[in-house]
């Protein structure tokens, strides 16, 4: 499998990278065929695991830790924190009191003295930036974590940790982890061209759209239709025109000689910013089948057909990227006197 350095960071990472947040109670409870789908990917070439405190709340963690024993020198480890973890509001968040009770959790559950890659899994509005990356540094220079990055910021956002890190002498987020997608194509504007003038890696998430482009047949029977029905229900018309386009996608990749989800993670993996792309299977079968698109490579013509059917930097359904919708503007407190 082919490998791209992280960032500046020097770490060299596999194009694909498995994530985590698929095994345990969110998704596959089975612990033995967990480890397994982990060694059945480091086995195809894939060197980096991502996963998160809050995926199965350490679950996950957990049986990545199980999975890595004997070959944890093997893997760049990467995990997330500040979503919540607990009822309790300190037990979340960019704070210094939580990162570094939150990296002794994760290393615990890991069964790691170091994490490769730290990452803040969504920004904190309450926090200052300066803090949560003074806390960071300090992991850093502990020697507890090897880089920082951060998770589904907006691009002002990323700009701004750049000018903090800069400022204060911090050490500064290495990467980004988006949603990207052919239907979530709205990080080409502006988020990707920045991580790449900072010198960032950037790893992507979703690349099937939470199962619209696995080519199921039936796209409310799959597992993220069980947990998120609204998001399938196919009598909104932002679902309908999505299943549309999904139809259209459906035939591009039969005219292609390939998989619907081949030719989705592939066009993710053909933009120059993208340094790797996390795939998240709950089945042995949807790993194989995940693992066999490693070296396929879309032609400028399927590209160019893409492009028709979902223009550059646009999305299909705005909720898709609701997790980029800022306080201000999703707290109506914040926007009346």
């Amino acid at each position: 499998m082919k490998r791209r350095i992280l960032g500046g960071t020097g770490m060299s990472v596999s194009e694909l990278a498995l994530g985590a947040m698929m095994f345990g109670a969110m998704g596959n409870t089975d612990h033995d065929e967990s480890i397994r789908m982990i060694h059945t990917a480091l086995d195809a070439g894939v060197n980096f695991v991502d996963t998160a405190d809050v995926y199965s709340r350490g679950e996950s963690e957990e049986i990545v830790g199980k999975a890595l024993k004997g070959r944890r020198d093997d893997v760049v480890l990467a995990t997330k924190f500040a979503l919540p973890m607990g009822p309790d509001d300190n037990h979340r968040g960019g704070s210094a009191r939580w990162i570094k009770r939150a990296v002794e959790d994760s290393l615990r559950r890991l069964g790691t003295d170091h994490i490769d890659l730290y990452q803040m899994h969504r920004p904190d509005p309450d926090t200052d930036l300066d803090e949560t990356l003074s806390a960071l540094s300090e992991l850093v220079r502990a020697g507890k974590v090897r880089a920082i990055g951060s998770s589904t910021f907006p691009t002002e956002l990323i700009v701004e940790a750049q000018w903090i890190a800069d400022k204060r002498g911090h050490h500064r987020f290495r990467t980004e982890q988006p949603r990207y997608s052919i239907l979530t194509r709205t990080i080409e504007a502006a988020m990707l061209p920045a991580a790449q003038r900072h010198g960032m890696g950037v790893l992507t998430y979703g690349p099937l759209s939470s199962g619209w482009l696995s080519g199921r047949t039936d796209l409310t029977g799959g597992h993220r239709a069980t947990l998120s029905p609204q998001a399938f229900d196919l009598t909104t018309p932002a679902n309908q025109a999505r299943a549309q386009v999904v139809q259209l996608l459906t035939e591009l990749a039969a005219e292609a000689g390939m998989p619907l989800t081949h030719l989705a993670t592939a066009f993710v993996r053909s933009h120059p910013a993208v340094t790797s792309v996390l795939i998240g299977p709950r089945r042995p079968e949807q790993l194989d089948d995940l693992l066999a698109s490693a070296d396929v490579e879309l032609s400028e013509d399927v590209l160019d057909r893409i492009d028709e059917i979902v223009p550059p930097g646009t999305e299909i359904n705005p909720a898709d990227n609701y997790v980029d919708v800022p306080p201000a503007i999703a707290d109506k407190r914040l926007r009346r006197r």
